[in-house]
């Protein structure tokens, strides 16, 4: 069973394949490639270079969409669990980061939040990009039709260079049949690659991508509407349940303090016997020094691991930073 958050990439993977399979198809029964080197026009060669930037697009904005996706699906089964107040990590980056914060501060007001517009304004960008990927489709549709036109021009021209040529000189008879064939390929290869590539291979892209915004837009909502609808709305028992959390953090955070005193308390006592230890044994300097080496690993030790204990809570090259500058 595919998970949700990644159907629609694998939706796009088995179309790439397809597409892929469409291209080699034309490849070999229609020899495009042959004409696309020798296109004087280069409309074909533009069509082309159109298609692959769309399919990058495509590709850079399904992977964004998945990641919030599968994100969003372990999102929900915390909101399942613990509704709004359970909602503590999101990512740093991305756009669901920024509807998060936005929704934090619509509801730090006080204020009456509208799920449905604000999901629609800060996933906007996608939206924007998705839209985008068809406008690249109906381009190249385009850029097919501007070469039919060409193509047709080029026959025209060859043909009444060939009829002048008529009976008179034959190397311009043959230039010109040879113009003609020539427009008439650029007729044909124009249309076929503009309507294969941007009127079916990327408005699928383009269409898959637009269900997978609007498919992580559904489950954003879903959550919230769901799960969370009573703890967003301005109320006194949200208030309550808020407070209830925050004390409940609170207590977590005074429990953690607690087992690090006692730990500490520990450490401490450990020293004072080994001082003890040293008090008995000063007349030895060779014992001393040995002692002394060892309470110096043990505290390199210590100091280790408080590093690695800070590093949990704190970004780590703060920590590397810190440690510089107290041995500098």
């Amino acid at each position: 069973m595919i998970q949700r958050g990644y159907r629609a990439l694998v939706l796009w993977i088995v179309w790439a394949a397809a597409s892929l399979v469409v291209i080699l198809g034309l490849y070999n029964d229609t020899g495009v490639w042959g004409f696309v080197q020798s296109d004087a026009s280069h409309i074909t060669w533009v069509i082309i270079g159109f298609f692959l930037v769309g399919v990058l697009i495509s590709f850079v904005l399904m992977l964004l969409v998945t990641f919030e996706s599968v994100h969003v699906d372990r999102l929900q089964q915390i909101a399942r669990a613990s509704g709004w107040t359970g909602i503590e990590h999101t990512p740093k980056r991305l756009v669901l980061a920024k509807f998060f914060d936005a929704l934090r501060t619509v509801i730090g007001t006080n204020s009456e939040v509208d799920i449905e517009s604000l999901v629609d304004v800060e996933f906007a960008p996608y939206q924007r990009v998705a839209h985008a990927l068809e406008v690249f489709g109906n381009l190249m549709i385009t850029f097919g039709l501007i070469g039919t036109v060409v193509g047709l021009s080029l026959t025209l021209s060859g043909l009444t260079t060939s009829l002048q040529a008529l009976g008179e000189d034959q190397e311009q008879l043959l230039s010109g049949l040879r113009s003609a064939m020539e427009g008439m390929g650029t007729a044909f290869y124009a249309t076929l690659l503009g309507a294969v590539f941007g009127g079916v291979l990327l408005r699928v892209f383009a269409h898959i991508n637009q269900n997978g915004v609007e498919s992580l837009e559904d489950s954003l909502q879903r959550i919230f509407l769901v799960y969370c609808a009573a703890d967003i709305k301005p109320s006194p028992q949200r208030d309550i349940r808020l407070l209830d959390s925050e004390i409940q953090a609170i207590t977590r955070n005074l429990e953690r303090l607690h087992a690090t005193l006692g730990d500490t308390r520990h450490m401490i006592a450990d020293f004072s016997k080994e001082l003890v230890q040293l008090r008995k044994i000063e007349g030895d300097e060779t014992m001393m020094r040995s002692t002394l080496e060892q309470q110096r690993e043990y505290l390199g030790t210590l100091r280790t691991e408080f590093q690695l204990k800070r590093m949990n809570k704190k970004r780590w090259w703060s920590v590397f930073r810190h440690s510089f500058y107290k041995e500098s």
